[in-house]
């Protein structure tokens, strides 16, 4: 029977999806590719695949997730079967040097960025950037993994050569620019099918690990655990959120291959939007949506559902 197979490595993140899958009936299975093997001279079975690794996998001791899954996804796709988010989506997860020079085929803009390796050269980054404040980040990522600002070269360089600087899984760390906002929020944009589904309202005045899952582990400390003790609430969904950048990210997830995702936007002073993460297994806040009476997960296991009958 032809089915719809959830590919993931964190069972706290596909909980809500699973179930709506449920709920609507709908037959399903999990694929948990932490790790396993892939069989390239078998077929596939019959169904939609759902892609939901995620680049912050290795803070999970799945370290090798992504690439497994970027096997089996690549199978799959020779073997002519639907894949939701495939092996074109996964490489832009896993790396934000990828989200920005696609992003930016698009004109869609991103902070200025440098890509370095090696704690010299993130130095020499930091000073040809030519900005202060400016942060640091992870090329691969997720949870915000890697982000510090930065005032100053010297506080850098403390850093890099101190014992709480991290060493990025890939190697790459990222110099950019700092954008700052005339109030302390992004804007994140929600897509599902490479369509417009609702915009939410991040608070970032506590900090840069934004993820709006329900489930955080415990050293994500700005994730909205306890969120009812917060007199303003940190994610808050948009009515009727309208932007011509909106238009850009269809097209730019369209040309990318990618049918679910959140992707991340902020307005400096001067009113110039600039686009500096893409989510290609996006989470949502049941907090949020329950005020707001629009439910992610719901809309996602109906696209899923949809794309079962085309087969």
């Amino acid at each position: 029977m032809k089915k719809i197979y959830v590919i993931h490595e964190n069972s706290e993140w596909t909980d809500h999806l699973i179930k709506r899958l449920i709920k609507l009936e709908l037959p399903y299975e999990e694929w948990f590719l932490d790790q396993g093997m892939v069989n390239l001279d078998e077929l596939p079975p019959e169904g939609v695949f759902y892609n939901r690794i995620s680049a912050s996998s290795h803070t999970r001791n799945h370290r090798f997730a992504p690439e497994l899954t970027e096997a089996a996804l690549v199978w799959l796709e020779k073997n002519n079967r639907r894949v939701v988010n495939g092996s074109r989506a996964i490489r832009l997860e896993v790396s934000k040097v990828n989200q920005y020079m696609k992003l930016n085929e698009f004109g869609i803009q991103t902070p200025k960025t440098i890509a370095a390796s090696g704690t010299e050269a993130i130095v020499q980054a930091a000073e040809k950037i030519g900005a202060v404040p400016f942060i640091t980040k992870h090329n691969r990522a997720g949870k915000g993994l890697g982000v510090q600002l930065f005032h100053t070269i010297e506080g850098l360089k403390s850093y890099v050569n101190g014992p709480d600087f991290e060493e990025p899984i890939d190697g790459i760390t990222l110099i950019q620019e700092y954008i700052q906002a005339p109030e302390p929020y992004i804007i994140r944009c929600e897509f599902i099918g490479g369509k417009f589904m609702y915009a939410v309202r991040v608070d970032t005045s506590e900090g840069f690990e934004l993820c709006p899952a329900d489930a955080c582990s415990i050293e994500d400390m700005f994730c909205p655990v306890g969120e009812e003790k917060e007199t303003k609430p940190k994610f808050e969904i948009l009515d009727g959120f309208s932007h011509p950048i909106i238009e850009k990210y269809e097209a730019f997830l369209k040309g990318s291959g990618i049918d679910v995702a959140g992707i991340e936007m902020i307005q400096d002073h001067e009113g110039n939007v600039y686009t500096y993460d893409v989510n290609t297994n996006t989470n949502y806040n049941s907090d949020a949506e329950e005020k707001a009476g629009k439910f992610g997960m719901l809309e996602l296991a109906k696209y899923l559902g949809s794309e079962l009958e085309k087969i």
